[in-house]
């Protein structure tokens, strides 16, 4: 009787080690089903149709920003989040309305941007200068104004290659008098 009881407990416990994966496994599809569809619920945008819109591309350091710009309400968004969500900080929002304050354009234009490359900061300098050549090529008198501002310059300053012997691009080794 007692190796009966032995093989029923093995049974019991294999069903059992065997019975708490899948459970862990429905908790865990679960989850990712949940932070998929949190995902969703983010605010994407859907992709205008882009075959009247105004081409550029704008570029700063490391970053490329393809730019369509259509007549509209004044909305950017930037590889399918709105401006505000894909751009926190109000200095970077900053710098991608200027074309539109030189020009007196706000509200006039909606703005579909795919940028790579690059942080933040690079990535918002090659949208504004995307967002100013769109505008130079869709209506060409406000030229003056946005090579007045300069912004019609691609900005070429980049970071400076490292150079054998030192630490960083210029930086070199610490002097040790002893």
């Amino acid at each position: 009787m007692t190796e009966a009881k032995k093989t029923t407990a093995k049974k019991a416990t294999t069903t059992a080690k065997k019975a708490a994966p899948a459970t862990k496994k429905a908790t865990a599809t679960k989850a990712t089903t949940k932070s998929v569809a949190a995902k969703k619920a983010t605010a994407t945008v859907s992709v205008p149709k882009l075959d009247k819109a105004i081409y550029a591309t704008g570029k700063r350091k490391d970053s490329v920003a393809r730019v369509y710009l259509m007549p509209g309400k004044g909305n950017i968004v930037i590889n399918n989040k709105p401006m505000v969500e894909y751009f926190r900080r109000p200095v970077l929002q900053m710098i991608l309305n200027q074309p539109f304050a030189v020009t007196k354009r706000e509200g006039a234009y909606d703005a579909f941007v795919m940028v790579m490359g690059g942080g933040l900061s690079g990535q918002a300098g090659a949208v504004k200068h995307g967002i100013s050549k769109a505008l130079e090529k869709n209506e060409p008198d406000l030229r003056a104004a946005l090579k007045a501002a300069g912004f019609l310059t691609r900005d070429s300053r980049v970071v400076e290659r490292k150079h054998y012997g030192f630490r960083k691009a210029r930086r070199s080794t610490q002097f040790s008098k002893r």
